[in-house]
C-alpha cells in the first residue's frame, strides 16, 4: 500500500526524532478477575490507524519494511485484532484471542536491534512487527517471557521516516501478568511491570527509582497544620495527590499515571474498568498545539492520535480518535467468526454531536 504523508521524508524524520512522543499506557485490575491494558498514542503527524482483523491460520509476512523483502512467513496460531500504522499490516497495539496485550511505545535513541544479514534474515523479526509475532503465536506473559531470548529482532530501515521504528513494548495477559521488554545496547531487559505503568524514555527501571522523589505523595486531601507559630490550612478542596508533576513529559507522565492508577477506586466488573480506563487517560490526552515545535518552517504539534483500551477476560478491542471522541469497539469471538482471510475495519470516524434540544419531558408538579 502506499503511504501519503503531508510531511517530506526529511522533515517527517526530524519531527519524530525531536518531538516528544507521549504515549502513555496502564494496567487496572477488576473484582471479578479482569485485567485491562490501557494506552495513549501520540505523535506529531497522522500515523494512518486502522483496524487490522487477523485470523488464525492467516500466513503472515516478515520483513515487509526491507526494501529487499525476503523474510519468509510464519502461520498464525491465533487470531488478534489491533491498530495498525502508516496503512502496512502492521499491528502496533491489539489483543488475540487468549487475551494476550501487546503494545509497542516509543523508546528513541535508547533501543538498539541486532543488524539484519544474509545470514539471520530468514529467523529475523523486525522491530515494527514484534506485534504480529507475538499477538500471533503466544497467549500468555510466560510464554512470551520464555521465547524472547531465543528470538533475533532486527531493526528494519523504514524510507518513510529514513530510521527504523525504535520501540520497547509492554505485554499483559489475562491472568494479571504484565511486563515491560526492552532492547538496548545492553541487550534485551524484560521488567515486570510492577507499578501498572509504561510510557517512553529513559528505561523502566529508571522511572521506577525516579518515583522515589515522590513518595510523599498521597490521594488524601491535606489538613491544617502548624508550622512555628502559624496554622497553615489548604485553599480549599483538591490538595490530593498536591505536587504532581502535570507536565508531558516521559518522566512527569510515568509518575502521574502511575498515581492514577494505584489510585483509581476498584472496578468491579471488566466493563467498569473498560470505563475507568478511559476516564483515566483523559488525564494525558495532548490537543494540538500545547507541545509544538518548528523545524524548517514547518510547526510539528505531538497530539493523541488515538486511545485504546483491551478486555483481556473478554477479548475485546476499544478504541476512540482525535476526531471522533466516541468509543467503539471490536469484540474477537464476533469479528474472527467464520473469518478466513484478514480484514480492515477503518478507525477514523467524523467528530459528531448528539442534539438534545427537542428531548424535551414535561417537569412533575
Amino acid at each position: 500500500m502506499n503511504i501519503k504523508l503531508h510531511l517530506t521524508a526529511f522533515a517527517l524524520f526530524n519531527a519524530i526524532s525531536l518531538q516528544a512522543l507521549a504515549c502513555t499506557g496502564i494496567v487496572l485490575r477488576a473484582s471479578d478477575g479482569a485485567t485491562v491494558p490501557a494506552r495513549t498514542m501520540e505523535f506529531s503527524f497522522d500515523i494512518h490507524s486502522n483496524i487490522l482483523v487477523i485470523p488464525a491460520g492467516t500466513s503472515i509476512e516478515k520483513l515487509i519494511m526491507d526494501e529487499n523483502n525476503k523474510g519468509g512467513t510464519y502461520k498464525a496460531k491465533y487470531g488478534f485484532v489491533g491498530a495498525n500504522a502508516l496503512d502496512k499490516p502492521i499491528v502496533v497495539d491489539g489483543i488475540n484471542e487468549k487475551g494476550l496485550y501487546f503494545g509497542a511505545f516509543y523508546f528513541n535513541h535508547l533501543a538498539k536491534y541486532q543488524p539484519l544479514t544474509k545470514k539471520n534474515r530468514q529467523q529475523a523479526i523486525s522491530s515494527e512487527e514484534l506485534g504480529n509475532y507475538i499477538l500471533s503465536q503466544f497467549g500468555t506473559v510466560k510464554e512470551v517471557k520464555e521465547a524472547l531470548p531465543k528470538l533475533i529482532i532486527v531493526g528494519t530501515w523504514i524510507k518513510e521516516i529514513n530510521s527504523y521504528a525504535p520501540f520497547h513494548y509492554a505485554v499483559t495477559d489475562r491472568s494479571g501478568e504484565s511486563i515491560v521488554i526492552e532492547i538496548t545496547k545492553t541487550g534485551l531487559q524484560i521488567f515486570d511491570n510492577t507499578v501498572n505503568v509504561v510510557t517512553n524514555n529513559p528505561t523502566y527501571d529508571w522511572h521506577l527509582t525516579n518515583l522515589n522523589n515522590y513518595v510523599g505523595l498521597t490521594a488524601d486531601n491535606r489538613t491544617s497544620q502548624i508550622v512555628g507559630r502559624q496554622k497553615l490550612s489548604p485553599f480549599g478542596e483538591g490538595t490530593g495527590l498536591f505536587g504532581l508533576p502535570g507536565d508531558y513529559s516521559s518522566p512527569s507522565r510515568f509518575v502521574r499515571a502511575t498515581a492514577f492508577a494505584n489510585s483509581a477506586l476498584p472496578s468491579a466488573t471488566a466493563d467498569d474498568a473498560v470505563f475507568s480506563a478511559f476516564h483515566i487517560l483523559n488525564h494525558f490526552d495532548i490537543p494540538k498545539g500545547s507541545i509544538r515545535e518548528e523545524i524548517n518552517n514547518q510547526i510539528f504539534t505531538d497530539y493523541t492520535v488515538w486511545t485504546s483500551v483491551a478486555d483481556t477476560k473478554n477479548p475485546t478491542y476499544y478504541y476512540k480518535t482525535y476526531i471522533s471522541q466516541e468509543v467503539e469497539k471490536v469484540v474477537l469471538s464476533s469479528a474472527l467468526n467464520n473469518l478466513t482471510e484478514p480484514k480492515l475495519i477503518k478507525m477514523e470516524s467524523d467528530f459528531s454531536v448528539k442534539d438534545r434540544s427537542m428531548d424535551l419531558k414535561a417537569i412533575r408538579q
